[in-house]
């Protein structure tokens, strides 16, 4: 009769549905359907502090809506997995299953892809730099994500300095009037540990010099190629992050799938119980 007759008969309260599987999958998604809540809170409350006109007008780099649709994505992902392991849905479970499979295999391809077609990786990551710079003073997050990577590479502008023109504050056009004209922002100065007072207008007037001379006073090479080289420089640790987020991920995807293989075997245990009840000649 088989696996599921030899059972049937030997305990009615046996279940394929380990509680193990069952709750370290419910426990696995809680987690970070938590974290998911938190960027969702941070991404609303950076999102209303923000003006409207600006907010839109550099959209596509806003740091508070990443986070927004990566809170809302992992939000419905991990609900999907929290209600599916508890409530033994193989529907729900399923849906875990693929999207994170999804997930997994588009960020495999998105790295392939920077690797095989790493110049139009780098000129996509220059347009983003550039469009980054445009709108510099009218969002202060993406203000404090430039002037901290521009501190960290020890660089100003994308591919130079006088990439700051592309700003209408720092524009070294005749007609601008702007106090920051042909300016760079502090980030980009170079800071002696001996000032006892720090100069926060070191980069005024910067774009008007030329390169060795302005050098005296800014990091004039761009942060593209130090983020090059800091990328070669760091493949194993990149690697390391890369592995560190796939793993939760694989892990997910093993979990879904051996307790939606437990549900269907116990699916299919009580449909064969309750065929032989009902059915005495069988």
């Amino acid at each position: 009769m088989g696996k599921r007759a030899a059972l049937a008969t030997y305990d009615k309260e046996f279940s394929f549905v380990s509680p193990v599987v069952k709750y370290l999958l419910f426990l696995f998604n809680l987690i970070f359907w938590m974290i998911s809540l938190v960027l969702m809170s941070i991404g609303i409350y950076a999102r209303m502090m923000k003006h409207a006109e600006a907010a839109m007008a550099c959209l596509a780099v806003d740091p508070a809506i990443l986070l927004l649709i990566v809170g809302v994505l992992m939000f419905f992902i991990t609900f999907c997995g929290c209600v599916g392991s508890l409530r033994e849905n193989i529907c729900l479970l399923q849906t875990f299953c693929i999207f994170l499979t999804i997930i997994f295999l588009l960020q495999l391809a998105a790295g392939v892809l920077g690797f095989v077609f790493s110049d139009k990786a780098r000129n996509k990551v220059s347009e983003i730099i550039n469009n980054a710079i445009v709108h510099y003073r009218d969002d202060i997050d993406l203000q404090n994500l430039i002037d901290f990577g521009q501190k960290e590479f020890s660089c100003c502008g994308g591919v130079t300095y006088t990439d700051w023109s592309q700003n209408m504050y720092f524009n070294c056009t005749t007609d601008n009037r702007s106090r920051e004209r042909c300016s760079v922002p502090f980030s980009c100065c170079l800071l002696s540990k001996d000032e006892a007072v720090i100069n926060t207008m070191c980069g005024q007037g910067m774009q008007e010099l030329p390169f060795l001379q302005a050098g005296a006073f800014i990091h004039t090479n761009g942060c593209i190629d130090k983020l090059v080289n800091w990328i070669h420089s760091n493949l194993f640790m990149l690697g390391g992050i890369a592995l560190g987020l796939a793993i939760p991920q694989l892990v997910g995807i093993l979990l879904s799938q051996i307790l939606i293989n437990q549900i269907k075997d116990q699916i299919e245990l009580q449909n064969y119980n309750l065929q032989h009840r009902t059915d005495p000649w069988q």
